[in-house]
C-alpha cells in the first residue's frame, strides 16, 4: 500500500503561496501592534491631557475592540499557515486528516492551509451547527 502525498513541485508551490500569506498576515499584525503602542489619544490626534467627548470615546474603543478582533484572527491564520507549513515538510500537505484523501487543487487554492477535503469539512461543520 502506497501513501498518498503531492509531489515535491507541488509542495514547493503551496509552500511560496504559503509563505507568501505568513508574510502578509505578519504585516497586518505588526501594523495592529504598531496602532494599539501609539494609544488611543495619538491614533486620533487629540494630544491634549482633557477628557474627550463620550461619542469619541466610544467610537474609540469600538475601534480597539475591532482591531483586537481582526488580530486574533490573524493570530488564528498564522497558527494555521504554520501548520500547513509543517504538513508540507513531513509531506503530508494536501491530504485530508479525516478520511485521508487528496484535498483538490480548487481547494488548496482559495484556502492554502485547508486540513480537510470538502466534504469532511461540510461533515464537520454540520456536526457544529448540531451540537449548538
Amino acid at each position: 500500500m502506497s501513501v498518498k502525498q503531492l509531489n515535491e513541485k507541488k509542495l514547493d508551490k503551496y509552500q511560496e503561496v504559503l509563505l507568501k500569506e505568513r508574510e502578509e498576515t505578519q504585516r497586518i499584525i505588526n501594523a495592529i501592534n504598531e496602532t494599539q503602542k501609539r494609544g488611543a489619544k495619538e491614533g486620533n490626534g487629540d494630544l491634549s491631557a482633557y477628557s474627550q467627548h463620550q461619542a469619541d470615546l466610544g467610537s474609540d474603543t469600538d475601534e480597539s475592540e475591532r482591531r483586537v478582533y481582526i488580530l486574533e484572527k490573524e493570530l488564528k491564520n498564522i497558527k494555521m499557515i504554520n501548520a500547513a507549513l509543517k504538513r508540507i515538510y513531513n509531506k503530508t500537505y494536501g491530504i485530508c486528516e479525516t478520511c485521508g484523501d487528496y484535498i483538490s487543487a480548487n481547494r488548496l487554492t482559495i484556502v492554502p492551509y485547508a486540513k480537510y477535503c470538502i466534504k469532511c469539512k461540510e461533515e464537520e461543520e454540520q456536526r457544529k451547527r448540531r451540537k449548538k
